[in-house]
Formats: structure tokens, C-alpha cells, sequence
């Protein structure tokens, strides 16, 4: 059994620590352990990101790039065994762990080009004495919280642009799936990153945000997981004004109207409802069916749900993995028993998966569902697909509407007239429109109301990292 450890300024530490067993959720069986730091290690990383952070600053934005070029030849070079440690540790599909890998790879190349393009302004003076200017400084030490769905790809998400601005880093990965993390870490380390750019503390979360957030040398956080947490990190910041970016959780319907393409909708929900098990922030979670075409489409979906492999994800046939843990598992049959106790109709799937001691449960396709259920109004997190039937346009983008959350939301319509109106009016930072995967690197990714704060990826993604300063100068 591998003993993982942390890095802290360029050291690999933690070894006589208590440690944490990692579960592959699959088999029930430990994989590995980490350390689990705490206060004192949470500060000497924080210590060794402040220091690293006067020189990595003033590096160029091409030899930063440099750094961030070989770590993203390095995941391409290890696609292989990141993925088969993202698929023990916490699950996913191999097929999917290694378009994650892949996917994660995109932020770094992206970013690491980004990060030459970090303009300032010349603005036109009001004065003829004076001239204007606009100057962009990386924002300081940067603590990266991460979930455990997305253990490679939320990590390069945030990581990427915040070394590009020239900001060191503190990652905390999730004690569910830290292992992708620590090997990113070893790549990192290959590539050059100079000692102290890049920590990782492992351990109790709540210790560990606690000293991050207390500690006035890290003056920002970048954080993905629950909005629960996200309101704490919030209140938290107040006392120092700490700098957030938060992606938290989504609730996002997929509206598909009487003039779609049933078989291209069908397709959008399969892409969109159960990858890895359904436990993504953006995946559908109420699928709303004009009358119409409710019938056709309830049909056509159910035989592709059918058709889906459940199993182990080192199974190269496997389409769908285990659920992370037994409170994943019961917050999914809850959901369940709850619609058919109050209506709904199990169209397939309802049920758990007793498999090799795992905790899987069956593709599940949910019909004539109401409002009022759980599953409607609470993020399952897992492979259910509620559907729901609708009349109007106006009644989708109510119901799509009704709900605090606003990450993404997805809608199916030939008509371009049609989709751009109902669009218009649906509060969501994201929108597949005809389109079931709308993730990319290139793009602004985050969402409305309680879904988050900022934007990650694209051009707005290295932004949240810098801060502009103005500078007026006397030309006299």
C-alpha cells in the first residue's frame, strides 16, 4: 500500500503524520493513504508560496510560459497513469478519466499562452501634463480548493491562469480523490517549477481553509464545491477582503422543445446527464419535454439508458461507475423513493447496484415528475434523469428559472428565432443550445446568482488573477 505524501517548498513531507485512507469507491478497497496536515503545515506552505512569489513574479510571461509548457507535455505524456489513478480513486469510467486528463492538459496550454497576453492600457489624458496608464500585477499567493469529481481538470483549471499571472499556489485537493493531485504535483516538479511556486497540503479541510483563510499572506482563493461552503469562504473572506472565485453548485435543466431533433436531444442528455454517474455541477438534472414530442422522446431516451454498462471503471466497457460514497448512494435513492411516493413513474433503473462491495446505482430514467419532488428542486448528484412534461415556452423558462442556482442550462430547439428568445431569458452563466458538453478551456465557465463568483477559463479566466493598477504620470 503506497504511502502518498505532500509537497511543501519543494520537499515531500508529511510521512510521520497521521494519515487518511483513499477508497476506490468500486471495490471498497484502500489504495493508498495521505497525510493529513493541518495548521502547521497549512502555514509553512503558505510561507513558501509568499516567499517563491518575489521571484516567480518577476519572471517573464515567456519563461513562465516555458514551465507551463512542459507541464502540459508532461500530462499528455502520462495520460495514461493519471487516468487509471482518477479512475481508482474515485471511480469515473476509464474512457472518460482519460478525456479528462486530456481535458485538463487544454488549461495548461491555454493559460500558458494566456499568460503572454496580459495587456495593459495606455489611456488618453485628460490633461496635456499627464499621462494615463493601466499596469496588471498578479494578485499575490493563491490557495486553490478543489472537489473530488474533477480531480485533475479543477485543479489545471485554477492552477494554469494563477502561475501564468506570475501568483503562487497552495492546493488543497479533495481527501477523496487527492492522489490525481499529488501526482500532477511530481509533473510540476519535472517541469521546473521553482520551489515554493506550487504547494499541496492534504488533509482535514476545515483545518486546513481555516488557516488559509486566517492567514493575510494568501490573498485569494479559488474554490469549486458546494454553495454550503462556498457562503462559509464568503463570510470568512470578510475580515480581510481575500479575493474569491467560486464555482459552486448548479441545478440545470435541459428544455427540449416540440422542434427538436429528438434523436440529437436524446444524444444531448446522454452527454450531459451521465457522465461520471451524473456527478457533475453542470450535468441536466430536470429535463423539461414539451408535450409534443414527450412521448418520443421518453422512449427513445430510456432505450439509450438502457444500454449503459455499470461496473468497475477500470472495465474498459464500463459507461458508468460507482457513486463516491455511501452518502452519495442514499441522497440518490432518497431522491428516488421520493418521486414515486409522490407520483412518479420509474421508466427504467431504480434501483442500487449490489456489485463486488461498490457503491453503484442503476441508470435511472424517472417520468411523469412534478415540481414539488425532491429531485426538482435539490441536486441529486448521481445517474437519474427526471423528466418532466410542458406546455409553453414560457412555462420551461419558468420552471428552468425557479431555482437559486444559475451554472448552466441547456435547451434543444431548430429554431433559431425561438432559441435565441428563450435564451434571452433564462439565468444562466452557461447555455448548450443544441449541445449536451459546452465545457472548453477557451471559454468563460461559472454561473448566476448562488452558482458562484467569477468566471473560469477563457480570457476572463487569467483575469481573476490580476489586479489592475493605475498610474498617473506628471509629465511637468
Amino acid at each position: 500500500m503506497k504511502q502518498y505524501l505532500m509537497n511543501i517548498n519543494g520537499k515531500w513531507v508529511g510521512e510521520e503524520l497521521e494519515s487518511l485512507d483513499v477508497i476506490n469507491p468500486a471495490s471498497n478497497k484502500k489504495i493508498g493513504t495521505v497525510p493529513i496536515g493541518g495548521k502547521e503545515e497549512t502555514t509553512k506552505a503558505i510561507d513558501a508560496a509568499y516567499v517563491a512569489f518575489e521571484s516567480w513574479s518577476k519572471r517573464t510571461a515567456y519563461e513562465r510560459t516555458a514551465c507551463l509548457k512542459r507541464l502540459h507535455g508532461l500530462m499528455l505524456e502520462h495520460q495514461e497513469e493519471l487516468a487509471q489513478i482518477m479512475t481508482l480513486e474515485m471511480g469515473k469510467p476509464i474512457k472518460e478519466s482519460r478525456g479528462e486528463v486530456n481535458y485538463a492538459a487544454t488549461f495548461i496550454e491555454w493559460f500558458a499562452e494566456e499568460g503572454k497576453r496580459v495587456y495593459g492600457e495606455t489611456i488618453p489624458s485628460h490633461a496635456d501634463n499627464k499621462r494615463l496608464q493601466v499596469w496588471k500585477k498578479p494578485v499575490g499567493v493563491v490557495a486553490a480548493i478543489t472537489p473530488w469529481n474533477f480531480p485533475a481538470a479543477m485543479l489545471t483549471r485554477k492552477m494554469g491562469p494563477a502561475l501564468a499571472a506570475g501568483c503562487t499556489v497552495i492546493i488543497k485537493p479533495s481527501s477523496e480523490s487527492p492522489i490525481t493531485a499529488i501526482k500532477l504535483m511530481e509533473l510540476c516538479e519535472e517541469a521546473g517549477f521553482p520551489k515554493g511556486v506550487i504547494n499541496l497540503v492534504t488533509g482535514s479541510s476545515s483545518k486546513i481553509a481555516k488557516t488559509i483563510m486566517e492567514n493575510p499572506k494568501v490573498r485569494k482563493i479559488t474554490f469549486t464545491g458546494s454553495t454550503e461552503v462556498g457562503k462559509i469562504l464568503i463570510r470568512q473572506s470578510a475580515d480581510q477582503v481575500k479575493r474569491l472565485s467560486l464555482e459552486l453548485g448548479g441545478h440545470a435543466p435541459f428544455i427540449i422543445l416540440d422542434d427538436a431533433t429528438i434523436d440529437k436531444a436524446v444524444a444531448g442528455v446522454m452527454a450531459s446527464k451521465f457522465r461520471n454517474a451524473g456527478q457533475t455541477c453542470i450535468c441536466a438534472n430536470r429535463i423539461y419535454v414539451q408535450s409534443g414530442i414527450y412521448d418520443a422522446f421518453l422512449e427513445k431516451f430510456a432505450k439509450a439508458v438502457k444500454k449503459l454498462n455499470v461496473g468497475d471503471g477500470t472495465n474498459e466497457s464500463v459507461d458508468i461507475g460507482p457513486l463516491i460514497n455511501r452518502a452519495g448512494l442514499d441522497k440518490v435513492s432518497n431522491h428516488v423513493k421520493d418521486a414515486v411516493s409522490k407520483g412518479a413513474s420509474v421508466v427504467t433503473g431504480g434501483e442500487p447496484i449490489t456489485n463486488e462491495g461498490g457503491v453503484f446505482y442503476a441508470p435511472t430514467v424517472i417520468g411523469d415528475v412534478k415540481p414539488s419532488m425532491i429531485m426538482m428542486q435539490e441536486e441529486t448528484f448521481g445517474p437519474v434523469a427526471p423528466v418532466q412534461k410542458i406546455e409553453t415556452d414560457e412555462e420551461a423558462i419558468k420552471l428552468a428559472n425557479d431555482t437559486p442556482y444559475g451554472l448552466a442550462a441547456y435547451l434543444f430547439t431548430e429554431n433559431v428565432a425561438r432559441g435565441t428568445q428563450v435564451i434571452e431569458q433564462l439565468n444562466y452563466g452557461i447555455v448548450g443550445w443544441n449541445d449536451g458538453a459546452p465545457s472548453a478551456a477557451q471559454v468563460p465557465f461559472g454561473g448566476m446568482k448562488e452558482s458562484g463568483i467569477g468566471r473560469e477559463g477563457g480570457h476572463e479566466g487569467i483575469d481573476a488573477f490580476l489586479e489592475s493598477q493605475y498610474v498617473s504620470i506628471g509629465m511637468n
